[in-house]
């Protein structure tokens, strides 16, 4: 097995998953955030709460589109080819 295709396997069937898993994970917690703001508008202690949430998403949502930008440029790097744009179902 030439070891293009094994990164590439690991990347494909490991990492890419796991990356839209927590992507997704954190756009829940962003909408769960904007819920909380939304329906707690008469208590600024829910408000706080639904902020906060809204916040980690916002930062969740970047730290995987960082991770999957950095994997991108490692695998570049490296000289393994990747499609343009990513299988059907990730992103």
């Amino acid at each position: 097995m030439n070891i293009d295709v094994f990164i590439n396997n690991i990347n494909t069937e490991i990492i890419a998953p796991i990356i839209v898993l927590l992507f997704v994970l954190a756009l829940v917690l962003f909408f769960w955030g904007v819920f909380e703001y939304i329906q707690g508008a008469a208590n600024e202690t829910t408000r706080g709460i639904g902020r906060s949430h809204m916040m980690w998403g916002i930062i969740g949502i970047f730290i995987m589109v960082s991770a999957w930008a950095i994997m991108k440029i490692v695998m570049n790097s490296v000289g393994i080819d990747i499609p343009a744009n990513p299988p059907a179902g990730i992103f």
